[in-house]
Formats: structure tokens, sequence, C-alpha cells
């Protein structure tokens, strides 16, 4: 079969490697049919996450029919649509019994495995481990580039900020990074029952577009970022929520400094450095402050919203591309601020 496989900082390449075989009774074997790329595969790119090693096949997300399975599986079966959820999962050790499985002992305490310690979705097949708990059928009426953004682009932008920030309804919530996730986020915010939601970026594309997303209010960003979240918060006092979703040490003081007291501050952006926190300020401000791995758990939940109307990320889709157009695929992607890319979708 043909994969995209990472050969070290800066060197990927679509070519030809063995077929998966089932190893473990729970696999399956799933034969991809649309793909997509995330920020973290452009980490890795770049060489920002040495356990995944030379050769390794990339990608954690997709949509695709199940070939093969295991003895062992008990629900899925060959012919199944299925959604490949970013996260896998044992489904009885401590953590996911607890609703955490992106921290499962069994798999050595990382759900997330895919294009990072096995083989990934990149490609024309891919060997799901514990299937029963990592594939989620994909109903009729539900396309398979809707699905694609339930591998993991919506659970984290809804578990991590949505969830983790306690968005209720009447809040007032500031998404800083207008980007996929910090979209992800503001959408299922406004399902949450927001009052209003104000979008942060320095892109006026994404700012625009995180209107068509749910955002009722939008800042360009600049010195006065704060203030500007401040004024339109109920009472000037800040924001009740403040979702964090770039992951440099400015996006992250921004969501502390216009947070009300008694409020959340929900981090989804991925950390390269230390952020400061002057607890000598903030320790009396009855602030809670999450950060977050996804757990992909809510993917039914948010399948029903779709199913209902009431979300739709197909919007997401920006770009689409075939299998054989992954390098230009991702460098639409990487240079999304130029070409107006949201999520590139890559179908076979």
């Amino acid at each position: 079969m043909k994969a995209l496989v990472y050969h070290g900082p800066g060197t990927k390449a679509w070519e030809d490697v063995p077929d998966p075989v089932i190893k473990d009774p729970t696999d399956a074997i799933v034969k991809v049919e649309v793909t997509t790329i995330c920020g973290t595969d452009l980490h890795i790119l770049k060489g920002d996450v040495p356990a995944v090693t030379d050769g390794r096949i990339l990608g954690h997300e997709g949509v695709g029919v199940v070939t093969e399975i295991g003895l062992g599986c008990k629900t899925v079966k060959v012919g199944d649509r299925v959604i490949i959820s970013c996260i896998s999962k044992c489904g009885t050790c401590d953590y996911c019994k607890a609703g955490l499985p992106s921290h499962c002992k069994t798999l050595g305490g990382i759900g997330w495995i895919f294009g990072h310690l096995i083989d990934g979705t990149q490609a024309e097949y891919v060997r799901v481990p514990y299937a029963d708990n990592g594939l989620i059928p994909l109903p009729e009426g539900v396309s398979a580039e809707q699905g694609t953004m339930l591998s993991d682009i919506l659970p984290t932008g809804y578990e991590i900020g949505v969830l983790n920030g306690a968005v209720k309804s009447g809040d007032v919530v500031a998404v800083i990074g207008a980007g996929p996730v910090g979209l992800a986020a503001i959408m299922t915010a406004r399902t949450a029952g927001a009052a209003s939601i104000i979008a942060v970026d320095t892109n006026k594309f994404r700012l625009d577009q995180s209107r068509d997303f749910g955002a009722t209010e939008t800042i360009e960003a600049g010195e006065n970022v704060v203030e500007a979240l401040k004024e339109l918060s109920h009472d000037g006092l800040g924001v009740d929520v403040a979702i964090e979703a770039v992951g440099v040490p400015a996006t992250f003081g921004t969501a502390l400094e216009s947070v009300r007291p008694g409020g959340h501050v929900a981090n989804i952006g991925v950390h390269g450095e230390s952020v400061q926190f002057p607890i000598e300020r903030h320790w009396i401000n009855n602030l809670t402050i999450t950060t977050g791995l996804v757990n992909a758990i809510t993917a039914p939940e948010l399948l029903d919203d779709i199913k209902k109307g009431a979300i739709a990320p197909e919007k997401f889709v920006t770009h689409r591309f075939t299998f054989g157009q992954f390098e230009l695929a991702y460098d639409t992607f990487a240079n999304a601020a130029e070409q107006e890319a949201l999520k590139v979708i890559i179908a076979s």
C-alpha cells in the first residue's frame, strides 16, 4: 500500500510500505477513505515530538471501511463505515473507566498512539488496536468529511475548551486563537449556551470565518486585547471563560488577564515553552485553570448534534486533495494563513 512516512525532521514521503496486519485479537484493519492533517503533524515534522521515529506513518484522524477484524472483536464488523478516533483505549483500566482514556494504562499511559507510537491514518490502510473502543460507527446522513472532524478537532475544542471551561448558559466566552481548534471551541460553546463568544486572532480571514462558526464579536489581536475583552464582558470585570487555543506564552497571558474573578481559563494550546503565572496577583481571584489532552469520549454526543443540525463540521473544510497530492496538502496546511486554509481533506 501507499502511506505518508516520516523520515526525520523536515522529511516525509508518500511511498510504498507493507500492508498492516492483525497483530492482536482486538485489532481491526480499516481501509481509509478520508483523512486530514493536524497541527500536531506539523510539530512532528519540525522534530518537536522525539517519540516519533524514522519510518512512522503519520496521521491520527479519518473515516474508512473495516476490511478485517481480529477474533476478539465483538461489535465491529467487516464492512462497517467508521470514524477512527484519535485516542485508542483498552476500556478496562482505571483511567479508561474514569473517562480519561488519553492516559490509558494498558497503552503505556498515553491514548494518542496513531502517527506517534504506531503507524497512523495517512495511508491506504491502518491497523486499529482495541477496535471495538476506538472505532465509532458513521451513521447514515453524516458525511465522511463531517465524521473526520470528529476524530480529533471537534472533541478537542469541546472537551478541553468548553467542558473544561465549564461554559454555561449566559456566559461571555473569549476564544483566543481562531484556528481550527479555536473554531471548534466556538462552534460548541454556542451549543452550550454561551450568550457571547469573542474570537481573538491576528488573522482577518480566521476572524471573518469565526462569525460563521458562532462568534458574536471579533478582536484583532494587538496591544489592548485584555481591555477590549473586559469592555465586552457583562460588567467590565472580565469574561466568564477564556479559552486559550494557540499555545504561546503571550496568548496564555491574555487569557489569564482577561478572565473575571471566579472565572475559568481553559488551555487547549500545545505549549513548547514555559508560561508565567503571577500567583502573587491571582491567588485571590478564585480562578480555575485547566489543561488537557482530548479523550474523544464526546463523539456520540457531537454526532447527535450534527444529525440535529446544531453543529456543521463541514464548515472546517476549505481545501480538498487526493491521496496522490499529500505533499501539496501539507504545503497548503503548513501555510494556512497565506492559503486561507482551515482544515484540508485528503481522500482516496
